[in-house]
């Protein structure tokens, strides 16, 4: 099968959306009320693949940056979004397209980024083989450390003793729909590790947050009536994804982040599929903060691999 691309426009948002929730791989963070939030910081150029009637049969969540195109700069993750109906021939013949496209545009790379396996309704790893018949090549690989629903690790030792040590202290884990407090402790503890804020402003999250409220959710632990540590949950179908974590000294001291991980992997997200902490990696992956990922391998959690990939993509006279 051909594919027509065109780009996205926003017109499109509407069915843009309802594909992406009937898609194989699609989550909330591909909606377009859910990407647009940073529309001014990045160039968008998503893209949408149209059969010989029109209908879409795929997505590709992307910006443009020079003469090169990013799937997309401002997400966690989004490759394809793949329909229903196709299949792994479909998703060669896809990328080819979007090829063609950039060569038409004078956009000579494309900056891939895959989706993780275990966001997927249904399998969808069409695109890595496409990937590889296009001559990709793998440029960064992070790890995510992820708690299964099945067959769960026990906590180590060491992450038993904080929940024993914070419930003692009498800390206490709940949801909360206030985000100000935990984001004066996320802030503070990021800029005094890292130099620099959360990604999302409070204004951005609490934006986000009215446009998701069910997948958006902040679990905040207190002591004595004030915040000493928290996580904001990212929830799709399949996975729960720690999108911040933070504790304050006062937290830390009686380990309060702990007993919010215990909280949430054996109360409230005990059913789900997997449970993402999320990446411990930097300058591209060939960095692993041990000490980040051993904390969260102690809960349980073991590596899934997250790869990104760069397509050339030649000239129009190619």
């Amino acid at each position: 099968m051909s594919f027509e691309v065109a780009r996205y426009a926003a017109t499109d948002a509407a069915r843009w959306d309802a594909f992406v929730r009937d898609s194989r791989n699609g989550t909330f963070l591909l909606e377009r009320s859910f990407m647009d939030y940073h529309a001014d910081r990045f160039e968008d150029h998503s893209l949408l693949l149209l059969d010989g009637e029109g209908r879409i049969c795929a997505l590709l969540p992307a910006n443009r940056a020079g003469d090169e195109l990013h799937s997309h700069a401002g997400l966690s993750y989004g490759g394809l979004v793949l329909g229903r109906r196709g299949g792994t021939a479909d998703a060669i013949a896809m990328l080819e397209a979007v090829r063609g496209y950039m060569r038409a545009h004078a956009l000579v790379r494309l900056h891939y980024k895959t989706i993780p396996w275990i966001y997927h309704r249904q399998p969808a790893e069409d695109d890595r083989y496409a990937l590889f018949r296009a001559d990709a090549a793998l440029t960064r690989r992070d790890v995510l450390a992820v708690v299964p629903r099945e067959d769960r690790l026990r906590f180590q030792e060491r992450r038993t003793r904080g929940v024993k040590t914070a419930r003692r202290a009498g800390v206490i884990v709940e949801e909360s729909l206030d985000f100000a407090p935990f984001w004066s402790v996320l802030d503070a503890t990021l800029r005094a590790r890292h130099g620099v804020g959360p990604v999302h402003s409070l204004a951005e999250i609490e934006l986000l947050r009215s446009r998701f409220p069910e997948r958006i959710r902040l679990f905040s632990a207190t002591l004595e009536g004030g915040v000493v540590a928290g996580a904001v949950v990212f929830e799709t179908e399949r996975v729960a994804h720690v999108q911040y974590i933070a504790a304050a000294p006062a937290g830390r001291d009686v380990g309060a982040l702990d007993a919010v991980f215990d909280h949430l992997l054996g109360s409230v997200y005990r059913d789900k599929p997997y449970f993402d902490f999320g990446i411990s990696n930097e300058d591209q992956g060939r960095t692993l903060n041990v000490g980040l990922i051993e904390q969260k391998e102690g809960f349980g959690a073991r590596a899934v691999a997250h790869d990104y990939y760069t397509v050339t993509c030649g000239t129009a006279n190619d």
